[in-house]
């Protein structure tokens, strides 16, 4: 799999941070006054009480990797979490990390070398990384008690960008994406938001040895790169709905989608991604 081409980090850093502060309270507030038991559809076999349980301990880790600005992959996930006993309490548990999670990504310098499981291998990575973990999880949450949820076109636009520039080095905890090849087709995730959003567009390419994710037009292409960045799958949505497409919360079945071409590599492309 070759180095991916998004669009790097177009948000800036305090953007993240206020958003994921943002992110986590809504996530906290929807525990908060929910039966703890209840099933999360979107998570197989997770209660609310589990769900929240993961959202708070993974920001604790993802601190603890902060603070200390690693250099090498972690041989543990062992934190202090101060776990309350009661379920119920989870909410609070979570809401009460907030301040420290804002506190560590506001003394971090965004762009300090350490280690990180996906392509950039920046303090950055992990300010984004912790918000759209958060804002999923969120969504898997009011989804789980009956709300539609909402998310921002600009974060779920930055979402479907990082999910793709990452996903190549995902094979870490999800390895059928190791497995994902293809011979060269390309499919593409099309924005089709009101006029004020982005309408981005992303392309990649199923090759025989792997996949990538190809330049935008008009960027730094290589040569034959236009010509072999026809789309033969086009899904066309809302950034938002893109976002939980990827995330595999919503099938591109779905009529909130305009698909067209051979949807056989859809099939292919979800087949592996789904973490």
């Amino acid at each position: 799999m070759e180095t991916t081409n998004g669009t790097g980090h177009p948000l800036p850093h305090d953007t993240y941070r206020q958003a994921i502060e943002r992110e986590t309270l809504r996530f906290a507030e929807v525990v908060r006054s929910a039966d703890p038991a209840t099933p999360v559809p979107s998570c197989p076999d997770w209660t609310l009480a589990e769900l929240a349980r993961h959202v708070g301990s993974l920001q604790r880790w993802f601190c603890a990797l902060l603070t200390q600005l690693v250099q090498e992959p972690p041989r543990s996930r062992d934190v202090e979490l101060g776990l309350p006993d009661r379920a119920e309490e989870y909410a609070g548990w979570v809401a009460a990390g907030a301040p420290t999670v804002a506190a560590v990504l506001r003394s971090t310098d965004p762009q300090a070398a350490m280690w990180a499981w996906g392509e950039d291998q920046h303090a950055r990575f992990w300010a984004r990384r912790m918000l759209f973990e958060t804002l999923v999880h969120r969504v898997d949450a009011e989804r789980a008690v009956g709300h539609e949820p909402d998310i921002d076109p600009a974060l779920a636009a930055d979402g479907v960008d990082e999910f793709l520039v990452n996903l190549p080095y995902a094979g870490l905890f999800a390895p059928e994406v190791a497995k994902l090849r293809g011979d060269g087709e390309v499919i593409a995730f099309r924005c089709a938001d009101p006029a004020d959003a982005t309408g981005e567009e992303w392309r990649v390419r199923l090759d025989p040895d792997g996949f990538r994710l190809l330049p935008r037009t008009g960027a730094d292409a290589e040569p034959g790169d236009e010509a072999s960045s026809v789309p033969q799958a086009t899904v066309r949505g809302r950034a938002a709905d893109l976002l939980l497409l990827l995330y595999g919360r919503r099938p591109y079945q779905d009529p909130a989608f305009d698909v067209s071409g051979e949807v056989t590599a859809l099939d292919r492309w979800f087949a592996h991604t789904a973490f």
